[in-house]
């Protein structure tokens, strides 16, 4: 008797990706996750403190908008298994990274330093970042392009 071989869930895994021959494109990410210890305390400071515009709460769920991508943070069981691991960190684009430092910086947000200069790319745009955490120590950084001066 011949033995036959059958795939896995864990041998499907490790075969190499088809190359993509239609046209799926994604889409720009649509919502972000985050575990949090304190639902109503993390909604307060991403609404009140980063003034992200609160879509809803739905028990230990809340909702933000992030400029078209919803933040939806957690709490409860998962939320201490989550805080163990280094979640994603999130990088919120300003046009002046300089007013929206000094902004926060008013509303008592700490950073982890002063707005730097990352990259400079050949055409002369500037990448420039500032690192800062939220009430669980997860990091979260402003980030800007800024155009060659003339």
């Amino acid at each position: 008797a011949r033995a036959t071989a059958h795939a896995t869930d864990s041998d499907s895994a490790t075969k190499e990706a088809a190359p993509m021959t239609d046209s799926l494109q994604l889409g720009p990410i649509g919502q972000i996750a985050r575990h949090v210890r304190d639902v109503p305390a993390a909604e307060r400071w991403y609404r009140d403190v980063l003034g992200l515009p609160h879509l809803y709460t739905f028990g230990d769920l809340a909702f933000f908008d992030c400029g078209g991508t919803r933040l939806f943070l957690s709490g409860g069981e998962d939320a201490a298994a989550g805080a163990a691991q280094e979640p994603s960190v999130l990088y919120f684009t300003v046009p002046d990274i300089h007013a929206a430092h000094a902004q926060l910086s008013a509303r008592g947000v700490v950073f982890r330093g002063a707005p730097h200069l990352i990259h400079r790319h050949e055409s002369g745009v500037e990448e420039w970042m500032a690192f800062f955490e939220d009430p669980d120590g997860h990091l979260l950084a402003l980030m800007a392009q800024t155009e060659p001066r003339s």
